[in-house]
Order: structure tokens, then sequence, then C-alpha cells
């Protein structure tokens, strides 16, 4: 199986306010791009499972044609700057999209 990481151009994630996290997925194939969307791997159960949140914690999962990209955001486990937040700026938390298998 091919890996996300593999076929996309980038990866990131960010803060999108001090309780939510937004991770963006771009591609700079259309193809590969289309090929990701119309397999239905990237979906909200997907992305509950993979980052162990219920369901009603992915607050946007959205398509950008346009961009070739997918955006989604997550609640924070623990708020931007708490005591044992990890990561204030929630630059790092896009590593487990890297491992999923499409």
């Amino acid at each position: 199986m091919v890996k996300l990481v593999e076929k996309a151009k980038i990866l990131r994630s960010k803060n999108a306010g001090p309780f939510e996290i937004t991770l963006d997925v771009l591609f700079d194939d259309k193809s590969v791009y289309e090929e990701v969307k119309n397999s239905g791997i990237i979906s909200k159960e997907t992305i509950a499972e993979i980052y162990n949140l219920p369901i009603k914690d992915i607050h946007h999962l959205v398509y950008f044609d346009q961009a070739l990209g997918i955006k989604i955001t997550i609640a924070r486990k623990i708020s931007s700057g708490s005591p044992g937040d990890r990561d204030v700026y929630g630059a790092q938390q896009h590593a487990p999209l890297m491992n999923l298998e499409l």
C-alpha cells in the first residue's frame, strides 16, 4: 500500500485558535488529488480513528478542488498553551496522517 506522505506534496498542521487544529493535505497533481478524494479513505471516521477522537470532534473536512487540497479541522484535546500542551502552535499534529494507507 502507498502512504499519504508519498502522494501529498504538503502535509501540515497549525492552530485554528486555541481550541482547534487545522490539518492541510495539498497535492501538486490533479489526478493524484482526484484519486485520493474519490477513494473515500480520508473521511471523518478515518480521522477520528487515527487521532483517537470522537467523530463530533472532527469539526470540518473539506475538499478544495481549486487548490487540490483537503482541510480538516479537529478539536484540540488540550487548549493551546495549557499545562500539558506539548505543541503550542499545533505544528506537529499532522504526523498521524503521514502513515495513512491509501
